[in-house]
């Protein structure tokens, strides 16, 4: 129960950091906003974290995820600079579950039958709904977001196995601390509108209090995710990744006008629910061995 409360919670506070980063996008652009939520995430999780110790075990992993997760990242906020609601984003990501159920069969050695192998393919062909032609999610960003969301789910497994050898706090410092540099190298191509006049730039006020608190936000979550992760089944929590979709719809519908078309709710609907049948299959199959044990 712990752990439950601990990923909704989580997802609340990243739906919220994700309404503040859209609303400063077309302020700060893509680059900036990743360096500052890095620069503000690394600091919130160092305070967070106490002075425990940061050093990782498995530099290779965590590094490697870190940067995998900053091109996740970097998708998103260039859909959403690009216009795309906040809940079509979340209707697409939801296919992440369903990615990380193929991927588990070659990086954990998991034994995938013939019902979830037909579940899956079914999953998918809601995010085909979706992206049916002439609909609001016939867009070219919504490619970038699908192929993010395979290293969405690629980086959720290795957190599985980073838990391991590595802190929850050590795991989330270094992912934040990663977006430092890479938004720094994005800068050039991707400058924020005052660099694009040749200006010095820096956000208002209140612009910055926005990245502040997405920053703290986004440390805030992770930690919880990670921390999560370390006390429960994963099999328990999946569920609980089609949240984020629940405050989307409101906070896009009160900040922006936006609200999903009928296909996307009909798509994300055939995605989660072969997502959800997908769980039920792997938690049956876990009784039946702990039985045979």
């Amino acid at each position: 129960m712990r752990g439950i409360l601990l990923v909704a919670g989580g997802y609340v506070i990243i739906a919220c950091s994700d309404a503040a980063v859209k609303w400063a996008l077309p302020q700060v652009g893509i680059a900036a906003a990743m360096l500052w939520r890095g620069v503000f995430g690394a600091i919130a999780v160092a305070v967070l974290a106490r002075g425990a110790v940061l050093r990782p075990v498995n530099r290779r992993l965590i590094a490697t995820r870190s940067l995998l997760h900053c091109v996740v990242s970097c998708a998103f906020y260039a859909a959403w600079f690009l216009g795309m609601p906040l809940a079509d984003s979340y209707a697409v990501a939801a296919a992440s579950p369903l990615i990380m159920t193929l991927l588990a069969i070659p990086l954990l050695g998991e034994q995938v039958g013939w019902r979830r192998w037909s579940s899956t393919l079914l999953g998918f062909s809601g995010v085909l709904v979706m992206l049916q032609p002439g609909g609001s999610l016939w867009r070219w960003e919504v490619s970038i977001l699908l192929a993010a969301m395979g290293l969405m789910a690629l980086t959720r497994l290795w957190t599985r196995v980073l838990g391991r050898t590595d802190t929850p706090a050590t795991i989330t410092f270094w992912l934040m601390v990663a977006h430092i540099p890479f938004g720094l190298v994005l800068l050039p191509a991707l400058p924020p509108p005052g660099w694009a006049a040749g200006g010095l730039w820096l956000p208002g006020w209140g612009t910055m209090l926005v990245l502040a608190a997405l920053g703290a936000g986004n440390a805030t979550a992770h930690l919880l995710f990670a921390r999560a992760f370390a006390i429960a089944p994963v099999s328990v929590l999946a569920p609980l990744e089609y949240s984020p979709l629940v405050w989307g719809v409101p906070l896009g519908l009160v900040i922006w006008g936006d609200f999903p078309a009928p296909a996307t709710f009909a798509g994300a609907a055939i995605v989660i629910a072969a997502g959800l049948y997908n769980l039920y299959r792997e938690r049956l199959r876990a009784r039946q061995a702990r039985g045979l044990a």
